[in-house]
């Protein structure tokens, strides 16, 4: 797997600039680069594995992560102060790549990435900072490839991205393919973060006015989602008309509320 995808890299013109280590079975790729972060790894670290035994999504949420699927996670160490815009851009990233293999994907905020309504990849940045500065970011991105290999109360609600051949060389394409558009959006973060949320908000799902039930914290939000703002923020238009910001990381789940009166 690990000379697959530095060959597909080099063949989409993207020589990787960093370590690339593969295993067939990880608890966590997030935990593996955390411990290279804290040893001094460079930026672009990549950590993949076949399977993983205790992957998690927010808040420690399970992410089933049976072989036969994507699971990657890459080192970054931003010279800018935020990461909060870190898991927008990697979403773009991910249903750009997503488009290569025919897949139209839509992104629910946070850091959700849905086919058709069902949840096909997801996104989970963690990160370590000093009193001065943003240490680094471990960005791990999880795809499912393989709907036989989920368990059924999986299926249900997620899908997987099913490609004519399959195995060790789809999954290399793929993960080249998501790498490379991670450089081009973790760049336009560094010098015009507002086209991050553009590229963001042209792929989101079209629950713009509509009313939604956001967690945030030990409160519970109904209004009506407007949009997100330059820090990544969902803003919602509450019942009296107020508006509140509510930031990625205090947010537990957001759903759409059919026919519902907005109320806080």
């Amino acid at each position: 797997m690990r000379a697959g995808l530095v060959e597909a890299l080099r063949a989409r013109g993207c020589p990787w600039p960093a370590p690339v280590e593969h295993h067939d079975t990880l608890s966590s790729t997030n935990d593996r680069l955390k411990e290279l972060a804290r040893d001094g790894a460079p930026a672009w670290t990549v950590v993949l594995a076949d399977e993983q035994t205790a992957g998690r999504g927010r808040h420690g949420r399970v992410w089933t992560s049976p072989r036969g699927g994507l699971y990657l996670s890459v080192l970054l160490r931003p010279a800018f102060a935020s990461a909060a815009l870190l898991p927008l851009a990697a979403g773009v990233a991910v249903a750009e790549a997503l488009g290569h293999f025919g897949v139209r994907a839509e992104l629910k905020w946070p850091n959700d990435v849905l086919s058709e309504g069902r949840k096909l990849a997801g996104i989970l940045a963690e990160a370590s900072s000093s009193a001065f500065s943003l240490e680094w970011v471990v960005l791990g991105i999880g795809v499912n490839l393989d709907e036989g290999a989920l368990p059924a109360e999986v299926r249900a609600h997620a899908a997987a991205l099913s490609v004519e051949g399959g195995g060790s060389s789809v999954v290399a394409a793929l993960a080249a393919t998501v790498l490379v558009r991670l450089t081009v959006w973790y760049d336009a973060l560094e010098r015009r973060k507002a086209s991050v949320v553009a590229g963001w908000r042209e792929r989101s799902v079209p629950w713009w006015g509509e009313p939604v039930e956001v967690s945030a914290g030990d409160r519970v939000l109904r209004g009506r989602a407007r949009a997100v703002d330059e820090r990544g923020a969902l803003l919602i238009e509450l019942a009296d008309g107020a508006t509140v910001s509510v930031l990625a990381g205090e947010a537990r789940a957001l759903r759409r509320v059919a026919g519902r009166e907005n109320r806080e």
